[in-house]
């Protein structure tokens, strides 16, 4: 059994039975830091995940109670594929769920992968540059510890916002990523693993391995909301 504790002091971990539990409380989290986030500041901005556990809370709000007048998106990560592709981030997102919310289209950002890597991070650097204290921040891990596009092995310039992803292990190789220090900047983020495929991960984590994941730093609060097969294996 792995040990939570050791993946660091600042992880605070929520253990679920299964996925659909995990997103279940992630969809009530987002909620619940978007309507503290209305009353206090007048909007929210939230950065989005890809993955089968996020799409699963994504479909969660769709009926919710909220001013999405006032909900900012953001994206962690995208795949440079074209616009319409469906194994984009931007896209599954909107066919679960940003589709069928009156979330002003103004408000909602997605990463201009088609026009490439380095492009696409530079424009999205201009996006991300004005806004850099997020409510909330979205994030996975894969089975080899990545999280967002950043990839174990992958070096990149600690100064970038929006990093340019080149030969990613699965396909497509080229990417784009927010850095860690972008990730970083948010009052939250939620990390969500599920899954036995995961155990391996988060064992090398837990062991001190020098992973993307655990490489998260942020001055906020980050939840790690796992399910007891990524814990068991």
């Amino acid at each position: 059994m792995i040990d939570l504790a050791q993946l660091g002091e600042k992880i605070t971990p929520h253990i679920y039975e299964d996925m659909q539990e995990v997103a279940r409380s992630a969809a009530l989290m987002i909620l619940e830091s978007a309507t503290e986030a209305i009353a206090k500041r007048g909007a929210f901005h939230i950065v989005l995940a890809g993955g089968t556990t996020p799409r699963l809370a994504y479909r969660l709000l769709v009926d919710a109670e909220t001013d999405w007048s006032r909900w900012h998106i953001y994206f962690g990560d995208e795949r440079c594929l074209p616009i319409d592709d469906l194994e984009r981030n931007s896209v599954m997102a909107q066919r679960v769920w940003l589709d069928h919310v009156a979330i002003p289209q103004n408000q909602i950002h997605p990463i201009p992968a088609e026009l490439g890597a380095e492009e696409g991070a530079l424009a999205y650097s201009a996006v991300i540059e004005k806004e850099l204290l997020f409510d909330m921040v979205l994030l996975g891990m894969g089975e080899d510890g990545h999280t967002a596009s950043l990839f174990p092995g992958h070096q990149h310039n600690r100064s970038e916002l929006v990093h340019a992803v080149h030969q990613a292990p699965k396909p497509p190789s080229d990417r784009i990523s927010l850095s860690l220090a972008s990730l970083g900047r948010t009052k939250q983020i939620l990390l969500l693993v599920t899954g036995a495929s995961k155990h391996h991960a988060l064992t090398l984590w837990s062991a001190g391995e020098s992973l993307p994941v655990a490489s998260l730093k942020s001055d906020g609060e980050i939840w790690l909301l796992v399910d007891r097969g990524a814990i068991a294996g």
